[in-house]
């Protein structure tokens, strides 16, 4: 296996895992009191959860978390904030329904990660260790809660 394109494949997820949650944490601030507060908190928490199995992963198998890619992240998050949502200035349905659409991405993105990893493990037994099987569950139960949100977040947001 090669240590040094496994390093930029997790790093890549882990700064993905860093723009995600930012993602996550301002779409709770932004729906307090609404009907999707408790499902946010929930995924923030589970987000939380997975960016440090994640870690704890890299950790096992050496990997530095790159610091530069996950700055990157941050800022890139950030500058998506800038888009424009059909108002001047606050929070919409769009932005809602923005939020939610990028964040059933990420974890697609995050259940990938994990089945691949599930398919190398057979080749470093350092992977042996996590349990991919219930990683990959959990990511597709987030993406049905996310699915499910989106869909009520465009009909409010578009009809």
């Amino acid at each position: 296996m090669d240590d040094k394109l496994l390093s930029i494949y997790l790093n890549d997820h882990c700064a993905g895992s860093t723009a995600g949650l930012e993602v996550a944490r301002r779409s709770l601030k932004s729906n307090e009191g609404t009907s999707y507060e408790p499902y946010l908190r929930d995924l923030v928490t589970a987000i939380e959860d997975d960016k440090r199995e994640l870690e704890g992963l890299m950790e096992t198998l050496g990997i530095a978390v790159a610091r530069f890619k996950q700055i990157a992240a941050w800022a890139a998050e950030r500058a998506g904030r800038l888009k424009l949502n059909g108002q001047i200035t606050g929070y919409s349905p769009l932005s809602r329904l923005i939020e939610l659409e990028g964040l059933l991405l990420g974890v697609t993105a995050k259940r990938l990660l994990w089945r691949t990893l599930n398919e190398i493990a057979d080749h470093d037994p350092r992977l042996a260790v996590t349990d991919f099987d219930k990683l990959i569950a959990r990511a597709e139960e987030q993406m049905e809660g996310l699915e499910e949100h989106r869909l009520r977040a465009a009909a409010e947001a578009l009809t």
